[in-house]
């Protein structure tokens, strides 16, 4: 399992945030309270077709040094923001960011200047347009013709090598702005893990291994700088260039152990580790045009490249001898290229619009198997995506309809298999809100998942003494169905979301198990009899002290049935999130519970994690300080089970640490006025794929 993406905790963990308090949305009026040296103001909030916007008040402005941190004071339903995490999530999961329209990173969010935020717009139902975000958050900001803007972080842990900054340069020439971003990570820290699993033959013997952990280390260091160039003409033109690129110096996960067998054989030594390093330069550019009057057409085009190492060690024998009993070392040479090119139209009338865009994302990998002789595995992915959608207001119900399909082709060199299909995507929405407190919503929408390069790899990897992993070419591309109804209200002391989702993917990709005649137990990969979800939840925010004390969250109850080869499983958990937020005399003070969502996909459950934060922050002219600890109320623990008749296993990764302490300084300074950036309608995709080596 890759920790540094599946827990964001362990590899993003290096900042604070700052937090300030805003009251429950108003409509109407904008209510204001003084507390001594500080006074807290609510956000307008102006109910649209198919979207909040969110105007920021002066004070949560002035109690925020970046884009996210505002993000966090306008106290959104349903909307989880966490600096120390780097994580904006709805309900769990992921929000796509975006800056004038453009996607964006959450360093670039903090990059952004609070002074110069316009308005959020928060987009719970994304359109086509937006293909598979589940949510969309975007940030207009202002754009001026003379000015520019240095902001610095630096976020480093007291007791332990972590630690994270960020600069960004701003200069603006008329209807030019220059930008310069740089951000790097550095992580050192001691982990361990417990692991526990039970291989059931085909004769229905039994072998139990019990690993206790001995140690364990994750590092995860890197730069990345992004050179950028804007031109606006306003309602005419727009040109936005950009080249950057990503170092990945060391990405390291490594653990040692001692292996206890049921059978009476000697303990065992074992020394797992999966590593990874590479170089991912990209190049972006976007042009927009208006061709008349709420007429726009934009095309968007960009290239990355991946160049990178990946390796996986395993290593047993038996503890006191040191006789050698595996060594599995795989090491995996990418050179992949990504390409993308989309294209949009955008007819805007006084009570509808007319959506329409064309997409194309191609790929071209090669993995070098330097283990295996420089054995070469080629791969192409080819995917086409065109769509239409129409959205329509009549009195107090909007309706919006559309159609999508999507073309997706892979294809592997060396054995010439491969697949291709086409999928529909039909999306449709209807909203009734009969005043300025309540909505309704209802909503039908579906997308598509290809199957990864890791997943069709049909080249045999090694991960331990038992088990193997080899890739099928013969998956196909698969649908998910979704419907979300929810419930909005907005009052002067209470706001919030009830809602319920369902979820239906019918051949979804899952990992299946069988063991092989030579004695290897081989993962591979299926499209299997599907994966449903339900869930129902209730997110509310509610200022307890006018002016001075929010307490916002959600509170969640999902439901997820998986079916595929020789299994049928079911399983419920509960997930939420509690945030209470308090500001006096200049200091700001936060205190938050997260308990994230556990999935299951095929046969593998995988645990939300659970994180505590205590966090005081203190605004001074142009700097801001904070400190605080991260987990003062629990330990951090995450983990996986797998519930297969042949591989029934659990594991623990633990920090080797109780509450940590940690440090947040910034620095923002500004001349002039800051440039808006570009309103970037529509984006290509250029993310790259990166092999991965099978491992525990």
């Amino acid at each position: 399992m890759n920790v540094f993406i599946k827990n964001p905790v362990l590899s993003l963990l290096f900042c604070i945030p700052s937090v300030a308090v805003a009251q429950s949305e108003n409509i109407d009026t904008v209510p204001s309270r003084g507390l001594q040296e500080v006074v807290v103001s609510a956000p307008t909030v102006l109910r649209k077709s198919d979207m909040d916007l969110y105007i920021p008040s002066s004070s949560a402005k002035a109690l925020s040094k970046n884009g996210m941190q505002l993000l966090q004071n306008l106290k959104i339903p349903s909307l989880t923001v966490n600096e120390v995490l780097g994580s904006v999530s709805s309900l769990g999961n992921a929000v796509q960011i975006r800056i004038n329209g453009r996607v964006a990173s959450v360093d670039q969010m903090k990059a952004l200047s609070p002074d110069d935020i316009k308005r959020v717009e928060w987009i719970e139902n994304p359109g086509l347009r937006y293909k598979d975000a589940s949510a969309v958050i975007n940030i207009v900001v202002r754009n001026p013709d003379l000015g520019g803007s240095f902001m610095v972080q630096a976020m480093p842990a007291l007791t332990t090598a972590w630690g994270k900054g960020n600069t960004s340069v701003r200069l603006n020439d008329g209807r030019s702005q220059w930008g310069l971003d740089i951000t790097g990570q550095l992580t050192d820290i001691d982990i361990h893990r417990d692991y526990f699993e039970t291989f059931t033959y085909p004769d229905g013997s039994r072998l139990t291994r019990d690993e206790r952990p001995r140690g364990g280390k994750m590092k995860h260091n890197n730069a990345a700088a992004t050179f950028s160039y804007s031109y606006i003409k306003p309602d005419t033109t727009v040109i936005f260039a950009s080249i950057s690129g990503l170092r990945n110096f060391s990405q390291v996960e490594e653990y040692t152990g001692l292996l206890s067998l049921s059978n009476g054989s000697p303990n065992v030594n074992v020394r797992d580790k999966d590593a990874r390093n590479g170089l991912t330069p990209t190049v972006s550019l976007y042009v927009e045009h208006h061709l008349a009057k709420n007429r726009i057409l934009a095309i968007d085009a960009g290239t990355s490249y991946y160049r990178g190492l990946t390796t996986h060690d395993h290593l047993e024998n038996l503890d006191g001898t040191g006789a050698l009993i595996t060594d599995v070392n795989t090491r995996i040479r990418d050179h992949n290229t990504s390409y993308a090119i989309s294209a949009d139209y955008t007819e805007q009338w006084r009570s509808s619009r007319l959506t329409a865009g064309l997409s194309y994302n191609g790929s071209s990998n090669r993995s070098t198997y330097l283990n295996l002789g420089g054995e070469k595995y080629h791969q192409t992915q080819n995917q086409v995506y065109f769509y239409g959608e129409y959205m329509k207001i009549i009195g107090k119900v909007t309706l919006t309809a559309g159609l999508g399909a999507q073309y997706s082709a892979f294809r592997l060199r060396e054995s010439g298999l491969g697949n291709n299909s086409w999928n529909l995507r039909p999306r449709f929405s209807f909203a009734y809100r009969p005043g300025n407190v309540s909505r309704w919503s209802l909503s039908f929408y579906s997308w598509q998942v290809s199957p990864s390069l890791f997943e069709t790899n049909s080249v045999a990897q090694q991960i331990d003494a038992f088990q193997w992993q080899i890739g099928n070419p013969d998956l196909k591309t698969c649908n998910n169905y979704r419907i979300d109804a929810k419930y909005s209200y907005t009052g002067k002391r209470i706001s919030g979301d009830i809602g319920v989702n369902y979820q239906f993917a019918p051949r979804s990709i899952a990992p299946f198990y069988s063991w092989h005649d030579d004695g290897r137990l081989v993962t591979s990969f299926e499209n299997s009899r599907g994966r449903r979800w339900f869930s129902v939840y209730i997110a509310p925010t509610v200022t307890v002290l006018p002016g001075w004390l929010n307490v916002t969250g959600y509170l969640r109850y999902g439901l997820t049935n998986t079916r595929g080869t020789d299994y049928d499983i079911t399983r419920y958990n509960w997930s939420g999130s509690v945030t209470a937020m308090a500001a006096h005399w200049g200091f700001n003070l936060m205190v938050q519970y997260n308990h994230n969502p556990t999935t299951l996909t095929g046969e593998k459950e995988i645990w939300g994690e659970k994180v505590s934060l205590l966090l005081l922050a203190y605004n001074w002219k142009k700097w801001q300080f904070g400190a605080g600890f991260l987990c003062p109320f629990n330990k951090y623990d995450t983990g996986s089970r797998l519930l297969n008749r042949y591989n029934n296993n659990e594991k623990h990764t633990r920090l080797d640490m109780s509450a940590m302490p940690i440090l947040q300084i910034s620095y923002n300074l500004q001349w002039g006025h800051q440039k808006r950036g570009v309103s970037k309608r529509v984006n290509a995709d250029t993310s790259v794929e990166q092999s991965r080596a099978g491992s525990r």
